[in-house]
């Protein structure tokens, strides 16, 4: 069998964003071309029975954001490839090319049918003139004069993926006929907001806003109503202060809406629950009571374009949802008095999905040993039948690393859950890295991992752990390390550790590396600063000095004052929960990789660690990833993932 490498990312494809249409199924498909250095997407279709395939799409429209039209005449989508600014396309069901039907100048964010199919909804933004202008001189001119300054009021002025966000554009939403073309205003405002619902008598319409647009420092974000005659918008969610909120789904009658969210009881880490409106008697209330996530928080690095599985009606006080719960993605079927029920407990990683018919659904899911696959699953007995595997061949001749699942004992004999993926060829006295994941309120689980693989295939052994902190677990879990970084959530990494090293005396004890990336690389910042067990590490788009951070993260001064309870008149404390002060005890060799585009955690930590590393006399190496942000690892440059990947094992190799 052939090992898996950095370049099988070239070799696998995913599957996403599923739709029915009686039995013929639709369905997104990504690859990584690596001589277009891109990823690109085409969206097919697939008899339920027959399994007869035929390509809708092609991979010169990279489509996203696909949707049947009510009325069943249209397969509409998102398109960026001929201006480079996304548009609506749609394409007749019955045969024949797709079409633009939007030409907006800064592009379409997303979009919604009426209820007839005869019209959509779109969000989309206005720059001023002479701003466009500016801008268009500064690409085609080599005029210096002509570059203008920024000029920056809010307190949120920069968003990681997007850049600098704070400038003079007014943000949109219009209604476009299809059949002429006709374009109208719906909604004007200053600051970004998110279209996602769209009545079916069109008087009104939902769209997420800052849940206080006057006072920047409160955080959160929620929904509102809008009369679309009277132009008067009304929080839905009044009755709840604080927290955020966003529309799932809405009963047949319109009666009952869904909405997942939270009351921010625990600041950034309370878990999510379902909620449900009842519009004309005016209440707001939560309908799930498990002390469970309901969303996806598994974490991996190989699914593009995936849209999670959504809220689904079953019937019109019956529905299911997707519940995080100990690395895999559960099914629950909920009903409008607060009862609930597991419907669907599989050890798989579920990553989008739509309602067939009845209680059956079509998916898209991963788990350790399968990149993605297309599948039906039936409600009533969890039984899942694979559709499509696009992987089917390269899986035959590649040969994955055996993971096994276990549990230990963390600090205060907490039950800690983890994963271990053994190298695929070296058995004995082979190395090991401990790898970290970011967050922290997200978790491995039961999903494909390609890095893991690619490292495994090298020769380490893999430890992946969900330390609390993490999600999947409980409120007290997740909730466990606020103004606490650094202490018990350490404890379990090293405690971890040591079980993993007990039950595989196989591994090298003395070749132990640590590795990880966000919060993953604040704790290996942590670590190297408070033992020399590890022969050595890589940090990525780390964390090195939370009072920097406060001022210059996108979410900096939320995050701080919410997970770290603390503000800036309280830097001493500050300084003592940074690496950065417990870099003169680091011996570990250090390589620092950082997105030069990272604004969630931006390039000056990795060059402050890397500086102190240098001061130390420690052997470190700083990588900088131009056009990169905080998700290099999983969506960056091919070429730059590959070049990433090549760093970290060169890095570990050189200390074997």
């Amino acid at each position: 069998m052939k090992p898996i490498t950095s370049e099988s990312l070239f070799d696998m494809k995913n599957v996403s964003q599923p739709l029915a249409n009686g039995d013929r199924l639709f369905y997104l498909e990504t690859r990584t071309d690596k001589e277009k250095n891109k990823y690109l997407t085409s969206a097919w279709s697939i008899h339920k029975k027959t399994r007869e395939r035929v390509e809708w799409i092609s991979e010169e429209l990279n489509p996203s954001q696909l949707e049947i039209s009510p009325n069943k005449k249209w397969l509409s989508f998102l398109s960026a490839s001929k201006d480079k600014k996304p548009q609506v396309y749609i394409m007749p069901l019955s045969g024949g090319g797709a079409t633009a039907l939007t030409e907006e100048k800064e592009g379409i964010n997303t979009y919604k049918w009426t209820s007839n199919g005869a019209s959509l909804y779109y969000q989309t933004s206005v720059k001023p003139e002479e701003e466009q202008e500016s801008n268009d001189t500064e690409k085609n001119s080599e005029d210096t004069k002509k570059i203008k300054s920024k000029k920056i009021t809010k307190l949120q002025y920069k968003m990681d993926g997007q850049g600098v966000t704070d400038v003079e554009k007014t943000h949109q939403i219009k209604k476009i006929d299809v059949a002429t073309k006709t374009v109208s205003v719906i909604l004007t405002k200053d600051r970004p907001l998110n279209l996602q619902y769209v009545s079916k008598d069109e008087s009104f319409l939902l769209y997420v806003d800052k849940l206080n647009p006057d006072d920047e420092w409160v955080f959160g974000a929620s929904v509102y109503e809008y009369d679309i005659t009277t132009k008067d918008s009304q929080l839905v969610t009044k009755d709840i202060p604080k927290g955020s909120f966003s529309f799932e789904a809405v009963n047949e009658t319109e009666e009952v809406f869904l909405f997942t969210g939270n009351d921010f009881s625990h600041a950034f880490v309370t878990l999510n629950e379902v909620y449900g409106w009842n519009r004309s008697e005016g209440t707001f209330k939560s309908l799930s009571k498990e002390d469970k996530q309901v969303g996806d928080v598994i974490i991996g690095d190989f699914q593009q374009k995936t849209s999670g599985f959504p809220i689904i009606w079953l019937t019109n006080d019956s529905y299911i949802y997707p519940v995080t719960e100990e690395g895999k993605l559960q099914l629950y079927k909920g009903d409008l008095n607060g009862n609930s029920e597991v419907i669907v407990d599989e050890r798989i990683h579920i990553t989008d999905g739509a309602l067939i018919k009845d209680e059956e659904c079509v998916i898209t899911y991963s788990d350790l040993y399968t990149p993605s696959v297309l599948a039906t699953l039936d409600l009533n007995n969890g039984e899942l039948d694979v559709i499509y595997d696009p992987n089917e061949t390269f899986s035959s001749e590649h040969g994955y690393a055996d993971i096994e699942r276990f549990w230990y004992k963390g600090a205060d004999d907490w039950d800690i859950e983890g994963w271990y993926v053994a190298p695929t060829k070296i058995k004995e006295n082979h190395p090991a890295i401990l790898y970290i994941h970011g967050g922290p309120q997200v978790c491995y689980g039961e999903s494909f991992f390609h890095e893991m693989q690619q490292l495994a295939s090298e020769g380490y052994g893999v430890i992946l752990l969900n330390p609390r902190g993490g999600n999947g677990y409980g409120q007290a879990f997740v909730a466990s390390i606020i103004g606490d970084y650094g202490n018990k959530d350490y404890e379990d990494l090293i405690l971890g550790t040591d079980h993993v090293l007990l039950n595989h005396p196989e591994i090298d004890e003395d070749r132990v590396f640590v590795a990880g990336g966000s919060y993953g690389g604040f704790m290996t910042n942590w670590i190297v600063g408070h033992t020399d067990r590890f022969k050595a590490g890589v940090t990525q788009r780390c964390i090195s000095n939370w009072i920097s951070f406060y001022g210059t993260s996108d979410v900096g001064a939320f995050f701080v004052e919410f997970q770290l309870e603390k503000d800036l008149r309280q830097a001493q404390e500050l300084w003592s929960m940074s690496p950065l002060a417990y870099a003169h005890n680091v011996k570990t060799p250090l390589l620092v990789i950082h997105g030069e585009e990272d604004m969630r955690c931006p390039q000056e930590q990795g060059e402050q660690m890397y500086t102190a590393m240098k001061k130390q006399g420690v052997d470190t190496k700083m990588v900088l990833y131009p056009k990169s942000s905080h998700g290099l690892s999983r969506a960056g440059l091919p070429h730059l993932r590959l070049d990433r990947m090549s760093e970290i094992t060169a890095w570990f190799k050189k200390y074997e």
